[in-house]
């Protein structure tokens, strides 16, 4: 039953955040009183949602995590008893080899439990993080050339102007480099930025992950030409899906 709760509380995290989705999507459709509300509260409710889903899930994780303990007692005590009975001859070497195997599942279960819930401590340290830098971003914009990284993403402010018609410069660095076509995710503005009101007309996302050896080449060549970018490591609510590198200035909402 409580392995059925972890479950429950993994979709129910998904469900909060898409309906948190759906909800910015549908803020278009409203009265004119609801199209005045800030997009920021919208963010930060959203924001607020993925991290109440997130704690509710860590709990079901704890309660899994109490009786998995309860298991290792359990195991370590027979395999206790298996010992005696092996040391008397009692049973066989593969009987014992049963109880031993048992308690090292029974530990990965605990081991396994407790990371979860690290990373649930991790998603909400992130998102609490993302939003103190994004306000203070946006109280202080970077001055040309800085560069900020977090755990999420990287930011860049590149001294250079840019605009869609440069995409042929990254595009061939790409292709010069790895033989192969750069893997642009969407190029100009995309159904998801219009649904959580983003103009991304001027930017183009890579499907890259900002670690991999290619995003890292990819980095490098924008810094090296002043090419400002954004690279997200991880999703963001309300901002980056998944992993990818948003190559322009960042996408005001609207």
């Amino acid at each position: 039953m409580v392995w059925k709760l972890v479950s429950i509380g993994s979709r129910r995290l998904a469900l909060l955040v898409f309906l948190a989705v759906l909800s910015i999507a549908s803020a278009g459709a409203q009265t004119k009183s609801h199209k005045q509300t800030k997009p920021i509260n919208e963010l930060s409710k959203l924001r607020e949602e993925f991290i109440s889903a997130t704690k509710d899930y860590k709990a079901s994780l704890a309660k899994l995590l109490a009786i998995h303990e309860r298991n290792v007692i359990r195991a370590e005590e027979k395999l206790a008893q298996s010992k005696k009975l092996f040391a008397d001859g009692l049973i066989s070497k593969n009987e014992l080899g049963v109880s031993e195997s048992a308690v090292a599942v029974a530990r990965d279960k605990v081991n396994e439990t407790r990371r979860q819930m690290a990373s649930a401590d991790t998603q909400i340290a992130d998102t609490l993080m993302e939003a103190q830098a994004e306000a203070q971003i946006s109280k202080a914009p970077l001055r040309k050339g800085t560069l900020v990284s977090t755990t999420s993403y990287i930011r860049y402010n590149g001294e250079n102007a840019w605009a869609l018609a440069d995409a042929w410069k990254v595009q061939r660095f790409f292709l010069d480099s790895f033989k192969k076509q750069l893997p642009v995710g969407v190029f100009g503005q995309g159904a998801i930025h219009d649904r959580w009101r983003l103009d991304h007309r001027n930017a183009m996302d890579i499907s890259l992950h900002p670690d991999g050896p290619e995003g890292q080449a990819l980095l490098n060549f924008l810094r090296s030409n002043g090419i400002p970018f954004l690279a997200f490591r991880a999703a963001i609510p309300g901002t980056a899906t998944g992993p990818h590198i948003h190559i322009g200035r960042p996408s005001h909402r609207y």
